[in-house]
């Protein structure tokens, strides 16, 4: 985690906030995909999967 957020530090150093704003935000699009990816498997019909 660390380096996570020395990477995003050296990014806003280098290129202003405005690009350390645009990766937080294309990384939690990701993570909702998968969050959504993961709550709405539960919901597949189970009798189909022979």
């Amino acid at each position: 985690m660390p380096y996570t957020a020395t990477l995003l530090a050296a990014a806003s150093d280098q290129q202003g906030p405005g690009d350390t704003i645009r990766i937080v935000l294309v990384v939690s699009l990701v993570g909702v995909a998968l969050l959504a990816w993961f709550l709405l498997r539960g919901y597949r019909d189970k009798d189909n999967n022979d």
